[in-house]
């Protein structure tokens, strides 16, 4: 088949064809090799885009080889996969599906599950479940067939490329560039390498990398190889093939992208009259190029031409796909939008709530399976169409049918990655099974291991190397957490949650009767109907903020409330005066009242009891410290902070609270731990030992300025005891990070010390702050850890010590971060306080809260976190915790009792910056210990 491997497919079909009767003559017409040759001029056929000859010959195959060879012969898995693959290609997916598993059955049972033919049928169906959307499915078989074919080819064989190409596919239509480029061009250099630059298969890849580009904005990159894989595809398949089509359809997306319509229009017909011939008028990719093209005559204001073009992609796609795909989403959103912009408003909302329902289904069946960071990234690529439905409410603000989508978009998305994360942990640790259990230990070693490289710097490393090195550790940390999370997928899969359009009334039956849930969202304002000539993408005007009310009777409230950057001003006015003292924060804390609760306080009535689930540089600022001219609204409200309205809802009770008491304080910076330090894999212990030499190198600087000892932290423990006898005090040497990250699940864990957020202001004496943190305060390292979790901690025993040249350094086994907290096994633990400065700060995520300690310790299972907005004086907050816990002892709830050390605490020292900065996150009802 060497004309097959030069792409030479008509002159390799014309020689089968020659040869068939000869041999159906010689052998008879039901004989295996006549099965074989069928199913190879099938294949030329499929190359060639002949499907519907190519059929027939596949199941006249399978017949023969079944009859011939029994139903589990490797040659009938051979015939399966290759008609699977054709049905596949048609849009069949369920009879595809069913194919190749099949096929994959007979291979992996006969040849073991590392087989190279093996890596072939799990190539096909991961292709079949990415077009069905199942995209977490798809990458395992992807990933699993890439290293077959690695191990058993080596990395230079033709054959990783196919497993490389359909990898990154499935990263770029998922948004993750960074991820897809290094794999299509690392396949690119493979199949120029192995079949030549001419090939029809490098021409794929041209195309993909291409479009890759396009969807960046690089044009001037994606150009030149559109035009080369066209140039190659037609010559080498003609101008009818599929293929062929699928190049041109890509160069008039670059054409239109360039806004030259007439020129893609001409293309997109072209397209569709091959598209059609060669797969039928009801395939997703004639659905794909009507929906293209549909939006180029949207895009020129041509509506009445666009209109049929999108309900025909629509029917196509609900058809082939099911109502769950992201295309269905799309193309619901698509015409959902051109009747807005003919003024159909009650015709839109519909598609719009579809949309919504379509998008949520597939998240909750993709979301099973992902890390972290992939479902940020996933999250903020549904952002465009969320921000579509709070532009809606801002237009129409007293439609109840369009307060209640806004508000089911806003209560679904807002904070959905804390959410997914944490029930992930809680079913981890619920469930946790010895191979989980290795898992996780492999995990938190790597956590620690970022952690130390992030800190330490780059030491002796180019700036470049440091990089790779942290990006290495991130990638396997991300790898872990994927596998952790498909683990507790089907777990998590029987959470029972609301549908879309039930959600606002589930939350609201959980709202008191006298309280009132405040959904803030920041989000990007653009027109609801982009202008002629202009795609959605660059009609954005800025950051816009809304705010959306729920009661408990259902009743709802949308307001308009500005530009963004003036409430934002406003809040970081606020922020600074409350945290440097100043005599100006009542002004401050007026302006900001005037621009956010002013105009909301007339539709609270005798509503005292606000859920607030702020957003943007609202979750920076303390509510009770806002002032409506006559008062602090601490004397007006008691203030619950949500990360999401959803928060209100109940979740699992499977786990029970704990009623241990442990108290961490006064940590003796001067020595090591007493329990030494944190263990961790081996290539940890030889960064540690260089993060050693470096801080060796920097010691006279550290000695100059020490970590300084805190005893109103000791005292605060010791208040606390007095108040909690069985509590167990950790001061000291004790006061390890060790002995912090090892705790058991603790009922009420209180942290008084040192906490650090990276890249703030100066610290003010007599603070809970760090003045500097390890190698970040090197005036030569400009750039601080990317991750915020790494940019977040505390100072715990042993800080200031100096060892000796073996062991690891000091400010390893002392800090802990964010990243490493979010570890732990809380689950159980009903109140966290972190008493140290800025431990309720972090970077800001439109949409999904605060990345810092906060959001970690309630991953890792806390029901409620108490924090700090900034940086807190030591004698003042034990004054503060001590009343604080009395109040808490008295059976007041978790907010109640903060509210009353607030208030009592303003008696003493009326300034806000003393009896305000900490909030308290999540459960409000009393203690149970």
């Amino acid at each position: 088949m060497k004309l097959k491997a030069a792409g030479r497919y008509p002159e390799a079909a014309l020689l089968i064809e020659r040869a068939l009767p000869i041999q159906e003559a010689a052998l008879g017409p039901r004989h295996p090799d006549v099965a074989s040759s069928l199913a190879q001029l099938g294949d030329l056929y499929v190359y060639q885009g002949f499907y519907s000859e190519a059929a027939p010959l596949f199941e006249r195959a399978l017949s023969i080889q079944e009859e011939a060879l029994g139903s589990h012969h490797l040659e009938v898995a051979a015939s399966l996969n290759l008609l699977g693959d054709l049905h596949g290609k048609l849009g069949r997916y369920s009879e595809a599906e069913s194919l190749i598993s099949r096929a994959l059955a007979i291979r992996e049972a006969a040849l073991g599950p590392h087989h190279s033919v093996v890596a072939a049928s799990l190539l096909h169906l991961a292709s079949i479940y990415a077009e069905k959307g199942l995209y977490s499915k798809a990458e395992s078989l992807y990933e699993r067939a890439l290293a077959i074919q690695e191990a058993s080819l080596g990395p230079r064989h033709r054959r990783v490329a196919p497993p490389l190409t359909n990898l990154a596919v499935l990263y770029w239509r998922q948004g993750f560039y960074s991820k897809a480029e290094p794999l299509f061009v690392r396949a690119l250099s493979i199949l120029e390498e192995t079949v030549g630059p001419h090939h029809p298969n490098s021409a794929m890849l041209l195309d993909d990398l291409a479009m890759l580009y396009l969807d960046q904005g690089l044009h001037a990159k994606a150009e030149p190889l559109l035009k080369r894989a066209l140039a190659i595809r037609e010559t080498a398949l003609g101008p009818h093939h599929p293929y062929f089509a699928d190049s041109l359809d890509n160069l008039a997306r670059l054409y239109r992208a360039q806004r030259l319509y007439s020129k893609a229009e001409s293309i997109y017909e072209r397209v569709l009259s091959i598209q059609e011939a060669a797969v039928g008028p009801h395939h997703p990719r004639v659905a794909d190029t009507l929906n293209r093209l549909a939006l180029l005559y949207r895009e020129q204001g041509v509506d009445a031409k666009a209109e049929p073009l999108f309900e025909r992609a629509l029917a196509i796609r609900k058809s082939v796909l099911g109502l769950h795909h992201p295309a269905v989403a799309a193309s619901l959103n698509n015409l959902a939008t051109l009747r807005l912009a003919q003024h159909h408003l009650s015709q839109a909302l519909p598609l719009l709530a579809q949309s919504l329902a379509a998008s949520e289904a597939h998240l909750r069946q993709e979301i099973l399976g992902f890390s972290e960071a992939r479902l940020a990234s996933t999250l903020l690529r549904f952002r465009k169409d969320e921000e579509r439905l709070y532009a809606l409410v801002r237009v129409h603000p007293d439609d109840e049918r369009v307060r209640r989508l806004a508000l089911s978009a806003a209560l679904l998305r807002k904070g959905r990655s804390l959410e997914e994360m944490a029930d992930t942990s809680r079913i981890i640790f619920r469930d946790l099974n010895p191979e989980d259990r290795k898992t996780l230990e492999r995990l938190r070693a790597l956590r620690t291991e970022r952690s130390v490289l992030a800190l330490a710097g780059a030491g002796k490393l180019s700036p470049s190397q440091h990089q790779r090195h942290l990006q290495k550790l991130a990638d396997q940390c991300d790898a872990l957490e994927r596998e952790l999370a498909r683990r507790s997928g089907p777990l998590r899969a029987l959470r029972s949650q609301p549908a879309p359009d039930k959600l606002a009334d589930s939350v609201a039956s959980k709202i008191p009767k006298d309280g009132a849930l405040i959904e803030f969202v920041a989000y990007s304002e653009g027109p609801l109907v982009p202008s002629m000539g202009v795609p959605q993408s660059e009609s954005s005007k800025g950051l816009r903020y809304l705010a959306l009310v729920l009661f408990a009777d259902g009743r709802s409230h949308a307001l308009d409330l500005g530009p963004a950057e003036t409430i934002d001003q406003a809040a970081s006015r606020l922020h600074q005066a409350l945290a440097g003292h100043s005599s100006e924060h009542e002004s401050a804390a007026q302006e900001l009242y005037t621009l956010t609760l002013h105009r909301l306080i007339p539709l609270l009535g005798k509503t005292r009891r606000l859920f607030v689930s702020p957003d943007g540089q609202l979750t920076l600022v303390p509510f009770t410290a806002l002032h409506d001219g006559r008062r602090f609204l601490v004397d007006a409200f008691e203030f619950t902070y949500l990360t999401s309205g959803k928060d209100l809802l109940p979740h699992p009770e499977d786990i029970p609270s704990s009623r241990s008491v442990v108290v961490l304080a006064d940590p003796d910076f001067s020595t090591t731990s007493a329990t030494g330090s944190v263990e961790t894999e081996s290539s940890s212990v030889e960064r540690l030992a260089s993060l050693q030499r470096f801080f060796s190198m920097r010691s006279a600087e550290l000695v100059e300025r020490p970590w300084l000892p805190l005893p109103g932290t000791r005292q605060e423990a010791e208040a606390i005891q007095r108040l909690f006898p069985r509590a167990s005090l950790l001061l000291g040497r004790a006061a390890s990070k060790d002995a912090l990250l090892k705790l058991d699940r603790p009922g009420l864990l209180h942290i008084a010390t040192h906490g650090f957020f990276l890249g703030d202001a100066a610290t003010p004496p007599a603070t809970r702050a760090v003045q500097q943190c390890c190698a970040l305060a090197d005036p030569g390292l400009r750039e601080h850890p990317e991750d915020p979790l790494l940019r977040s901690g505390l100072v715990l025993a042993g800080a200031n010590s100096t060892q000796e040249s073996s062991g690891p350094a000091p400010l390893a086994s002392s800090l802990v971060t964010a990243l490493e907290l979010g570890g732990m096994d809380l689950w159980g633990t009903q109140l966290v306080v972190l008493s140290a400065c800025d431990t309720g700060r972090g970077d800001v995520k439109l949409g999904q809260g605060i990345y810092g300690l906060r959001r970690a310790l309630v991953v890792a299972g806390a029901e409620t976190v108490v924090s700090s907005l900034w940086k807190i004086n030591d004698g003042k907050t034990s004054e503060f915790m001590e009343a604080f816990y009395r109040h808490l002892l008295a059976g007041e709830g978790r907010v109640a009792a903060l509210h009353s050390a607030m208030r009592e605490m303003r008696r003493k020292h009326p300034h806000p910056y003393y009896w305000a900065p900490f909030i308290a996150t999540g459960k409000g009802a009393p203690l149970e210990l």
